[in-house]
């Protein structure tokens, strides 16, 4: 059976994309921070993990990029998930008499509207579903909890409030990450990162190499550089495989313009 790392407790949202990824049939992995899923990869103790990369509300998530850039590993796919959170609590609680709610900072700004009609103080955690792990474990009366509805019945939490989130577009992309690469499909992408030259027009002159070509580029974003004050890092996305002869000459052309450049994986495209 595969083994597949995650971060956060049974029943978190990265459990949920590790499903929708592989299916049922998995040997699930729960790991207390997104580094643990990498670390275990490296060391494999697991073939894959399914780590947050982005939300379609707060942008993307710094931690896994940084993670990306430093561990060889491959990005082998990617899942968009849909983002539905639940207010759960003990059996027999009642949303009047909730006091204190717990959940990941994320999730919390992510009902902000919701919270404006109760009043309860919020707490932030470091997982959506070690909250409601935490709310059941140590029988807090009078506490709820933020995270999905499966969490709710893994944990026998009773649902207070279903779809309490803002935005009903509220989606996360999760990648999943391995040493091995992934097969040519019938959509692919590709992720990568660079570092432009220190001169006039160096990013018009990198991204030439995609425009010359007809490739669509996806995203493009930029960071700044750990190891050097003002120095930007551009991570970009864009349509197609590194195996296809025209993204593969794009790549080598974009080498030559940059100080450096490390391809994170070519892979199927997920359905938006």
């Amino acid at each position: 059976m595969t083994k597949v790392a995650f971060q956060g407790e049974r029943g978190a949202f990265s459990e949920d994309a590790v499903i929708s990824f592989f299916g049922g049939g998995v040997d699930l992995f729960p790991c207390h921070a997104i580094s643990d899923a990498f670390e275990a990869v490296s060391r494999d103790e697991v073939k894959f993990g399914v780590v947050p990369v982005e939300n379609s509300q707060a942008g993307s998530i710094n931690e896994t990029y940084d993670l990306l850039l430093s561990y060889p590993l491959t990005i082998f796919g990617e899942v968009n998930l849909r983002i539905s959170h639940c207010l759960m609590a003990l059996p027999g609680g009642d949303l009047s008499g909730i006091k204190t709610i717990y959940s990941h900072p994320q999730a919390l700004a992510q009902c902000e509207e919701f919270f404006k009609k109760i009043k309860a103080e919020l707490i932030p955690t470091y997982d959506t579903a070690g909250s409601a792990k935490m709310v059941k474990e140590k029988g807090l009366a009078d506490c709820a909890a933020v995270a999905s509805g499966r969490a709710a019945q893994i944990y026998g939490l009773e649902i207070l409030a279903k779809g309490i989130e803002t935005n009903a577009n509220n989606y996360t992309k999760f990648f999943v990450i391995s040493k091995g690469k992934a097969k040519m499909a019938r959509r692919n992408k590709t992720s990568l990162v660079f570092i432009t030259k220190n001169m006039p027009g160096a990013l018009y002159m990198s991204l030439g190499a995609f425009a010359t070509r007809n490739i669509n580029l996806i995203k493009l974003e930029s960071r700044p550089s750990k190891n050097k004050p003002w120095e930007y890092i551009f991570y970009a996305d864009f349509e197609g495989h590194i195996d296809d002869g025209a993204c593969r000459e794009a790549v080598e052309e974009l080498k030559q313009k940059t100080t450096f450049t490390k391809i994170f994986g070519s892979y199927p495209r997920a359905e938006d």
